[in-house]
């Protein structure tokens, strides 16, 4: 999981910034920055318009275009739990031109599958880990209940009625139900949606009663109403909605599942590449008017090294897959 204290990513970042700073010059002296790979970049985000890592993808994606003068698309190939999109960027040529937006999903799907096309650990090489977000668990306004304890009381009240949405079977917004259910020992009805999007359209027309949505697709909906936030699933309460406790200060100790949202390559990419393309998005990530827009969306801008993200990624697959493992999850 990410440190605690925020000021630990902040100095990761600097760190990276700093890198950034100097590797481009020491590139050029020694053999030059490595070229773009094409006329345009495609980035996939392996999940459908409009949550919180296509938000984070976008950001970043426009302010490359800026930087390199090239297109930088994003290109939505949602489904599977995001193992469609995935696999299509395991599959692509090992020459930067596909780029694949990555979140919790990314390592999770080892564990929830038991047969994939692709490996997370051999298939790709990590370039960046973009940015944090924390998770809010979120009711319909119909429900009862305004705080978390409240919502345990009902949910108990009514074994197996009640239902939350996720963004897909072993996906962040799932597992962070599902650690809740199992510290609160809930009986609760899970609805797989194919994104973080959709599941919450189904809160806001009310279908369905719960969400543990990411910050960035649920706070304009509990500024204006459309939602309650009952607590913060990360460590901490979040600046943008302070008024609202965390799950650990309210009812389970302990308790922390946040979101984050990285970029990985296809395996083989040369690595002056990946250096230059990790480079220029802690650029983009600590550049103040794009980590003011992203810290305003809900996001904690990170911009580690590929060697920092690469020993996160191994660190969150282990955590996640006892989860996996002590709860029984299996893929549908």
């Amino acid at each position: 999981m990410f440190p605690r204290n925020p000021s630990c990513w902040r100095a990761a970042a600097a760190a990276a910034a700093l890198a950034a700073g100097t590797l481009l010059p020491a590139l050029s002296a020694a053999q030059g920055v490595p070229s773009l790979p094409a006329r345009q970049i495609r980035v996939v985000v392996a999940l459908a318009p409009g949550g919180g890592t296509d938000v984070v993808t976008r950001i970043v994606a426009s302010r490359l275009t800026d930087i390199w003068g090239t297109p930088v698309l994003v290109e939505n190939r949602p489904g599977g739990g995001q193992i469609i999109g995935t696999e299509s960027v395991a599959r692509a040529p090992a020459d930067g031109a596909t780029l694949l937006a990555v979140t919790p999903a990314h390592v999770i799907n080892a564990t929830l599958h038991e047969k994939l096309g692709y490996r997370w650990d051999r298939d790709f090489v990590p370039i960046v880990n973009m940015a944090a977000t924390a998770n809010v668990l979120v009711v319909h306004p119909s429900l009862p209940v305004k705080t978390p304890k409240e919502l345990i009381a009902l949910v108990r009240s009514r074994p197996g009625q009640m239902h939350y949405g996720s963004s897909g079977v072993g996906g962040a917004s799932h597992l962070a139900f599902e650690l809740f259910n199992s510290m609160a020992k809930l009986d609760l009805v899970h609805v797989p949606y194919k994104g973080g999007a959709l599941a919450v359209q189904d809160v806001l027309a009310g279908q369905i009663s719960l969400l543990m949505g990411n910050m960035p697709s649920v706070l304009q909906h509990v500024r204006s109403g459309r939602m309650r936030a009952l607590a913060i699933a990360s460590s901490r309460r979040s600046p943008l909605l302070p008024e609202v406790p965390t799950v650990a200060e309210s009812v389970l100790p302990g308790y922390e599942a946040a979101n984050w949202n990285g970029l990985v390559a296809p395996a083989g990419v040369p690595q002056d590449l990946v250096m230059r393309y990790n480079a220029d998005v802690v650029r983009v990530v600590t550049e103040p008017a794009i980590r003011d827009r992203l810290s305003a969306s809900g996001f904690d801008p990170i911009g580690d090294t590929p060697a920092q993200f690469s020993a996160y990624l191994k660190t969150e697959f282990q955590r996640w897959a006892t989860l996996i493992r002590s709860r029984g999850i299996k893929a549908e």
